[in-house]
């Protein structure tokens, strides 16, 4: 049978690619159909790599049909993947989605990148972001906007758009992004996907071009939690070139995963900073609260209005570190930027030594509160962005940047896991994302319940009529 790309995802296809269902070229074939029929009105894509993909696809199908693959060395063969035009990968340009990089050629991949390759993955090209990863819309001035697949007049998030989109419209069945405040789950949240930023120092940074040294993280975008689970177990683990790195063991993510969350402790976000959100979103995000209670969870709802410095703080810490790394860009080349780009490294450029002194001092008292939160509760419950996607027309990256990351951005400062799934839809047909926390290393925590919620109630089988 040929792959129904449409409504595949990355766990299904490894079942069918194990029985010979269809090849992993076929695979390929059909994501790279996708993207040849779609990228020209959404722009998910920004080098699409064809004859590579196919190679990679073939060799996977010459282990497959000679059965001389350990599934356990090689738990994404044959699978097709998207990366984030932020990641190094030999031989192909990382453009970051600005001017300055578009000649940028990498001889080496990034370790996430060799992981990918090791686990069989089939890496189909490199996906478009908001330039220099420092927004949250897509809309990029020089490789154009990335649209969301539920509505094109709508953005997708960002920085991680292009993946976004491209796992929502299954030009591939999974991607990585970069998240610093919450470039993963907000572009997942809009395109009704899953997004996964890990604990800071689980996934390693080097071969990334950086946004902020103190804030980035790496993770997957997926269709379900189990894909992410999957997705993460390849690319975790220390790095001892990666100054974040920590040496701390990678679980297999999928061992538990069907657990469920019976007699957790689970918090329910409340108080004044995130009751500020849509009214349909808060609607979403009380009756996934509901079916946590259902699974056998005791909520309880608490005032996390504090979380409101902790924004603040990753937004000056986040403006500060790309200001520090683009210094001499925005010097010698200031109009190369994009006019909101520009504004926010400036913005990072003033702020004075004390506040981010006082910044960084936030940032240890926000880490040590959700450690002691942490000791009382296994779950934080919330919306991952306070709205459902706004329209590109209407929307300035400025005012977008401070609105969509109210909610994420907390959690990249304190560097604990977030997991986004789908937990429902707008009147207007716009995906809705529950934000799913937990302690440092906790992830297999955020998995296992997103598995359980996403399980108890299918938002996952949505997909975009195209």
């Amino acid at each position: 049978m040929k792959p129904d790309i449409a409504n595949l995802n990355l766990s299904v296809a490894l079942q069918q690619l194990r029985l010979r269902e269809f090849s992993a070229l076929e695979l390929a074939e059909a994501c790279l159909s996708q993207i040849a029929r779609l990228n020209p009105a959404y722009n998910a894509f920004i080098t699409p790599l064809l004859e590579p993909a196919v190679m990679a696809a073939m060799q996977a199908d010459v282990l497959y049909n000679n059965n001389s693959f350990d599934p356990g060395e090689s738990p994404l063969l044959g699978i097709p993947l998207g990366l984030k035009d932020l990641i190094n990968m030999a031989g192909v340009p990382t453009t970051a989605g600005s001017k300055f990089f578009a000649d940028n050629l990498p001889s080496e991949d990034a370790p996430v990148v060799s992981k990918l390759r090791q686990s069989g993955g089939v890496l189909l090209g490199k996906t478009n972001l908001h330039e220099i990863a420092l927004g949250v819309t897509g809309v990029n001035p020089h490789y154009g906007t990335v649209k969301n697949p539920w509505d094109v007049s709508r953005i997708s998030g960002g920085s991680s758009s292009g993946s976004a989109v491209a796992v929502s419209l299954g030009m591939c069945l999974a991607a990585v992004g970069t998240d610093t405040g919450g470039s993963i789950r907000i572009p997942a949240a809009l395109c009704g996907v899953v997004g996964l930023k890990p604990t800071y120092g689980r996934v390693s940074s080097c071969g990334v071009i950086p946004l902020s040294w103190n804030l980035d993280h790496i993770g997957p975008l997926t269709r379900t939690v189990r894909d992410a689970a999957v997705m993460l177990s390849v690319m975790a683990g220390y790095d001892p070139h990666d100054p974040a790195s920590i040496n701390v063991p990678v679980e297999d993510y999928r061992l538990h995963l069907e657990d469920g969350v019976e007699g957790w402790r689970v918090a329910l976000a409340q108080g004044d900073y995130v009751e500020a959100a849509d009214t349909e979103v808060l609607m979403a995000v009380d009756q996934a609260a509901q079916v946590f209670m259902d699974l056998g969870a005791r909520v309880e709802k608490v005032d996390l209005s504090w979380l409101e410095q902790l924004a603040l703080a990753n937004s000056q810490m986040t403006q500060a570190d790309a200001a520090a790394f683009y210094r001499e860009r925005m010097t010698k080349h200031p109009d190369s930027f994009g006019t909101d780009v520009l504004q926010r490294l400036k913005s990072g450029a003033a702020l004075s030594s004390s506040d981010y002194a006082l910044a960084r001092r936030t940032q240890a008292e926000g880490r040590r509160r959700f450690e002691l939160f942490f000791g009382e509760f296994d779950l934080l419950l919330l919306p991952t962005i306070p709205v459902p996607a706004p329209s590109i027309e209407d929307t300035g990256a400025i005012q977008a940047a401070r609105q969509l990351t109210r909610l994420t951005s907390p959690f990249n400062l304190t560097g604990i896991p977030a997991l986004s799934v789908p937990c429902g839809f707008t009147r207007a047909g716009l995906p809705v994302g529950l934000q799913i926390i937990s302690k440092h290393w906790g992830e297999a925590n955020i998995l296992r319940a997103g598995y359980a919620y996403e399980q108890a109630t299918r938002w996952w089988r949505h997909h975009p009529n195209i």
